[in-house]
């Protein structure tokens, strides 16, 4: 069935082809819509589930690992202060080794407060043991929702989906809903071997001390390490009963190019157009784009970018104090690599959803192949608004 949906739809589908038991809602732009239409489908009886209406996201957390620790596949979904608000609980949701999904509308935190795209939200989650998959399409969103559930209960992992606000959270495009039959058959019923049993007692979450807890945590990172190869499994299984696969990282016609762009979510679409007109103009250029951040893909990265001579990435992001976040960890992926580009630019753009359009994208392509840029380079701002008093949130526009 194709229906013309918003991403926040997708993701709601995506749960209920999933047959997600267990879900726990509380509001937030520009995620709302999420738990609104599952609202819907579960009071008209279209999707089965236990609603729960919580007075946070930080409840919304604790109730997902009541539902998990009990043997239900649990959801939820949240942006921005509000995954914030989870940061306690995500972490042990990870160290419980929980399969839980959740999706996050990347939205930008605050103050000043705003609410539209950017990565910092999920990104400054990356430790918490979450992995995490960033779509560029709202039919990826509705596919990426019911691969992670498989990925997650094979691994042992929480896992967060993460789509653009508004580009993809409030943007209609056609997408193909599945049949409910063909999704069982693709991902059975979560049936845990430990779990929450009055009739099997055993004791969860209990104090370890520190001969023990070094080793779970080691199995914590095996277990982000099989994930790779695993969600490398799952996704060529879901591509050959759907017609649909995305891997780790795309790539879009990289493997002769001298000057590769590196990019994740919707900036990747622009940057596409981009490509195909630059290809057309004789220009030797291509795109990755980072679909799974977390387990990083260090090995993809490497054989994307083995024959490039120029490298750029635009992070939707910024870590205060350094650099963009896709950049460090590219950097860091290539830093032992038999091969490194002569040139590795970073730039940051977009915050706080700041358009990135198709002319900024290929001057920035331009300045990873000719420009003598720094090493990162803030891209577009305007230059009249960096002063003390623009830059105090809290002034007061009649002073």
């Amino acid at each position: 069935m194709k229906k013309l949906i918003m991403g926040n739809h997708a993701s709601a589908y995506g749960a209920k082809l999933a047959r997600a038991e267990v879900i726990a809602a509380y509001p937030i732009t520009p995620q709302t819509q999420t738990v609104e239409k599952i609202a819907e489908m579960v009071a008209s009886g279209e999707m089965k589930a236990e609603y729960i209406k919580v007075e946070s996201e930080h409840s919304a957390m604790a109730a997902c690992i009541g539902a998990s620790s009990a043997g239900a596949r649990a959801f939820t979904a949240t942006s921005s202060q509000g995954l914030a608000l989870m940061h306690e609980l995500l972490h042990w949701a990870a160290g419980a080794r929980l399969p839980i999904v959740m999706t996050n509308v990347n939205r930008a935190m605050a103050p000043g407060w705003n609410i539209w795209s950017e990565q910092n939200d999920s990104l400054s989650q990356r430790d918490t043991g979450w992995m995490q998959f960033y779509c560029e399409s709202n039919q990826e969103v509705l596919d990426t929702v019911i691969q992670a559930y498989k990925v997650a209960e094979k691994v042992l992992l929480p896992a967060m989906i993460c789509l653009d606000g508004f580009s993809l959270s409030h943007t209609y495009e056609g997408v193909d809903i599945p049949d409910q039959e063909e999704v069982d058959a693709f991902l059975p019923p979560y049936d845990p071997e430990l779990k929450l049993d009055v009739d099997n007692p055993k004791t969860f979450g209990a104090m370890i001390f520190p001969e023990w807890y070094y080793e779970m945590r080691y199995k914590m990172q095996s277990a982000m390490e099989d994930a790779l190869s695993v969600i490398i499994d799952v996704d060529e299984e879901f591509g050959r009963r759907f017609g649909r696969k995305y891997g780790l990282v795309e790539n879009y016609k990289c493997n002769d190019a001298k000057t590769i762009i590196i990019s994740s979510g919707t900036i990747a679409s622009t940057a596409k157009d981009v490509i195909d007109k630059m290809k057309d103009d004789g220009e030797s250029v291509g795109l990755a784009r980072v679909r799974v951040f977390r387990p990083f893909p260090k090995d993809e990265i490497r054989k994307i970018v083995q024959n490039a001579e120029n490298v750029g990435v635009i992070d939707r992001n910024i870590s205060f104090g350094h650099e963009g976040i896709f950049f460090s960890e590219i950097k860091s992926a290539l830093y032992n690599a038999s091969y490194r580009p002569n040139k590795l630019v970073g730039f940051i753009a977009g915050l706080g959803g700041r358009d990135v359009t198709y002319e900024d994208i290929e001057n920035m392509i331009n300045l990873t192949n000719n420009g003598d840029v720094n090493e990162v380079t803030w891209y577009g701002l305007k230059s009249d608004a960096i002063d003390e008093r623009a830059l105090v949130c809290s002034r007061n526009d009649s002073d």
